[in-house]
């Protein structure tokens, strides 16, 4: 393989790593994941026939987007460490 299309290749994966890094940090992405956790827990809430299911599959859905707002900062605390 030559070295000009080893580098294209190089760029190719590039983008697809930024790409991906940017989708992982998304807003859309804490929305989506937020919302997909509150629809499995009513659900699952409505199956095991427990009180209040729209109200408690609340819980883990708020658990989730505050622990996404947390992790930048230990991130950033843990980087400092090392």
């Amino acid at each position: 393989m030559d070295t000009e299309q080893e580098i294209l290749e190089i760029k190719e994966r590039n983008k697809r790593v930024e790409l991906d890094k940017r989708w992982e940090t998304s807003i859309e992405r804490k929305i989506l994941v937020a919302f997909l956790t509150y629809f499995v827990m009513t659900a699952f809430f409505f199956a095991a026939e427990l009180p209040k299911p729209f109200v408690n599959a609340l819980v883990p859905s708020i658990a989730f987007v505050i622990s996404t707002m947390t992790l930048p900062v230990a991130k950033k605390i843990w980087l400092n460490g090392k």
